[in-house]
């Protein structure tokens, strides 16, 4: 087989395996190189999403979920459950099989569109051919028209909390425990922080988050911040907001944490520390002195609109470039580049990307902030909608949170949607399809919703723009 491809993908997680499968689509020869590894011990495609982050820490909430409601949930519908208990390896390994469901999927996806697979560290070299390094070390090069830099990104470490992968542990570690911890700690109050604190704390860990930031949620709207933060709490998870990790010391009798707070300096021992407060691009290797390549002062690849480098036939998407660091933007940066180096029309708009954080109650959102707008000096009006007066909500005994639309107050055009709530990870892409077509409130409010359904709370939401909300008080 020729080693000469029209594209070549560096790294097979959610931004460039969809690249892969896209350039194969259009009638490009097309190789992914990847050197993820799973639990078995083989290639695992899917990067980190896939791996160690979006499906199974899905899959453990899903589960942790179950157990939860037993005792608090289903009480509620008359249904009594006694003694109920977890097996930890089921639990563990239901997650596991998920996984590997889904990275075994992508191979046959590569399969059945011809992409060829490379197992192995990929590093770009001048005139765009790219240096494999397999896990025994030995090396083979192979060149493309194209290359495509989707390397991802890595967890940040702190140097006073390095990860030891038992006591302290970043997301992949957080997915692998063997038995409930009693006292769980995490650094940061993210996306991450959230979902997995959650995951431990359904299943009985007496969870702290500790957070460096003042404000909850600052990336969210701070209506749906301070919805979630007063549930969150409800359900028992301990966040401790502007306060800073100074230490953590590994002991005999668990993980010594010395941080300060508006109080002063505090303890606080716990048996295992996930440290979630961000993650950066990983471009480590990855390019050869001479690429012409450039990166910013975070480690990211610089690119144009286009996700091009400015060097021919390099481009680069994903979490090691600018942007959100999701997987949705990543993939349809993949389906964008695919296109445009096959002189199609890609297309990625970055002011509807939609952000989701799958606790219970879920929290998503797209467009912008109502304190976004203020700060831009942009008229608006807000509608609002409680998930409390939706029937549906009410009749699954999770009526909490709301829906609130953001719409300029001149044209009515839809700028932002905020919600917390049951079910909104899936209720966001009805807006963001509106903002998409450059809809209004007005559009939302005319569209006839099925009832009775949790999708009412975005349509009475849209009338409530206009002050025209049926089921409350305008």
């Amino acid at each position: 087989m020729s080693d000469k491809f029209d594209v070549i993908v560096i790294g097979a997680g959610p931004a460039g395996y969809v690249a892969a499968i896209r350039a194969a689509q259009l009638g490009l020869k097309t190789a992914c190189v990847d050197a993820f590894t799973g639990k078995d011990g083989k290639q695992a495609l899917g990067g980190t999403c896939l791996n160690v982050g979006c499906i199974p820490s899905k899959a453990l909430l899903d589960s942790s979920r179950q157990y939860w409601n037993i005792a608090h949930n289903l009480p509620v519908h008359g249904i009594s459950v006694k003694d109920a208990k977890v097996d930890m390896a089921t639990f563990i390994g239901r997650k596991d099989k998920i996984v590997k469901q889904f990275t075994g999927g992508i191979g046959q996806l590569f399969k059945a569109n011809k992409v060829t697979p490379y197992y192995g560290t990929g590093k770009l070299l001048k005139g765009n051919s790219v240096e494999i390094t397999a896990a025994d070390g030995s090396k083979q090069t192979i060149s493309a028209t194209n290359v495509i830099l989707a390397s991802g990104s890595v967890p940040i470490e702190l140097p006073f909390a390095k990860f030891d992968g038992k006591n302290i542990v970043d997301n992949a570690g957080a997915l692998d425990f063997t038995e409930v911890p009693k006292r769980l700690g995490v650094i940061g109050a993210g996306v991450i922080g959230l979902e997995l604190g959650s995951v431990w704390r359904r299943m009985g860990s007496e969870v702290t988050i500790i957070e460096a930031l003042p404000d909850f949620l600052s990336v969210a709207d701070a209506d749906i911040a301070k919805l979630a933060a007063k549930e969150f709490a409800k359900q028992g998870l301990d966040i401790k907001l502007d306060a800073k990790l100074n230490k953590a010391e590994v002991k005999k009798d668990g993980v010594h944490l010395t941080y300060t707070d508006k109080s002063g300096e505090q303890q606080l021992v716990v048996d295992k520390l996930l440290v979630a407060v961000g993650r950066r691009a990983y471009s480590t290797g990855l390019l050869a002195d001479d690429t012409g390549v450039k990166l910013d002062e975070r480690g990211r690849i610089l690119v144009d609109e286009h996700c091009h480098t400015g060097v021919d036939g390099v481009w680069a998407i994903g979490d090691a470039v600018r942007g959100p660091m999701l997987a949705h933007k990543g993939s349809e940066e993949g389906v964008a580049v695919a296109e445009w180096i096959a002189g199609k029309a890609g297309h990625v708009n970055y002011d509807t990307v939609p952000f989701v954080i799958y606790t219970e109650p879920e929290v998503a959102w797209a467009g912008k902030t109502e304190k976004e707008l203020k700060d831009a000096g942009i008229p608006y009006k807000v509608g609002t909608f409680p998930f409390a007066a939706i029937g549906r909500a009410v009749a699954m005994n999770e009526a909490v949170g709301q829906v609130k639309m953001l719409a300029h107050a001149d044209t009515d055009r839809i700028l932002g949607v905020h919600m917390v709530g049951p079910g909104v990870s899936e209720l966001i892409a009805e807006c963001v399809v509106a903002m998409e077509f450059k809809g209004s409130s007005e559009d939302l409010a005319r569209i006839v919703h099925a009832h009775p359904t949790l999708s009412e709370a975005v349509h009475e939401a849209a009338l409530s723009v206009d002050k025209r909300a049926i089921h409350k008080g305008n």
